[in-house]
């Protein structure tokens, strides 16, 4: 796994529109090397930011939308289209307004979906659905992704992995059921730590001083039970990206100058 870099922008606007930039170029050179590229998204206030960027930049067209496959981190466990739900949000920032393939999209199954309000059922069709995407290069049951993008909770939580609940524990599957977790709704579906780390970057999103203290829990060497984030590396890069008030408490030789 990569060790953590660390960017910082002046603010989160900033820091979204310059996040965006950069997974604009992700995309484009993954396309051009291979053909297509992949994406795994996330929700909360820092990742539908960052979409909401994604959509205003004028080099969005410089992306072959047809040619990226898209997946989720998490899921809240609501119905199809709920408003909560990290599928719905993206559609109405992004996805809605560009020209993807259908087929190349793979929302988590909701609650309403052919797996009822099993989530640990939905779980196992949606790591199924990552093993038949995954092919002979991966070497793994998930898909190398070109880049999974990950909010950061004030509690160092990512995707639905919470500090020292079971998920956080789990070494095998690549995506379980969550249940009772401590932020509403207490039901979801989310990505493992393994499968997190088959990516081959995976970049980490802060802003606001809420997130100062997790920032600096999951960077100082805390282990990944207690801190979530702390084990979230992707196999190439692990990237950072936080405004000032998320670095705010981080030791300042831990990014550069040039990076505020």
């Amino acid at each position: 796994m990569s060790a953590p870099q660390v960017v910082v922008h002046r603010d989160k606007e900033l820091m979204a529109k310059a996040a965006a930039a950069r997974l604009i170029t992700k995309i484009v050179d993954a396309q051009a090397a291979r053909g297509s590229a992949s994406v795994v998204l996330t929700g909360g206030r820092n990742g539908n930011g960052l979409l909401a960027a994604l959509a205003e930049a004028p080099a969005r067209d410089a992306v072959d939308w047809s040619r990226l496959e898209l997946w989720w981190g998490d899921e809240r466990f609501a119905p199809d289209g709920d408003p909560e739900r990290n599928h719905t949000q993206a559609r109405e920032m992004l996805l809605d307004s560009v020209p993807l393939d259908p087929a190349r999209v793979h929302p988590m199954p909701p609650s309403d979906g052919p797996y009822g309000h099993d989530a640990d059922a939905a779980a196992e069709a949606y790591a199924a659905e990552l093993a038949a995407a995954a092919g002979p290069e991966d070497h793994g049951p998930v898909p190398s992704f070109d880049v999974l993008l990950l909010g950061v909770g004030p509690d160092t939580h990512v995707a639905s992995l919470f500090p020292e609940l079971p998920a956080v524990y789990e070494t095998e599957r690549t995506v379980v059921g969550v249940h009772g977790a401590p932020k509403p709704p207490p039901t979801r579906v989310s990505l493992t730590l393994p499968a997190i780390r088959a990516a081959r970057e995976v970049w980490l999103l802060a802003a606001g001083e809420d997130k100062a203290n997790a920032a600096a829990i999951a960077l100082s060497g805390a282990g990944e039970v207690q801190a979530p984030a702390a084990g979230a590396r992707g196999r190439s890069r692990t990237l950072w990206l936080l405004d000032e008030a998320a670095a705010s408490q981080l030791p300042r030789g831990l990014y550069p100058p040039a990076s505020a």
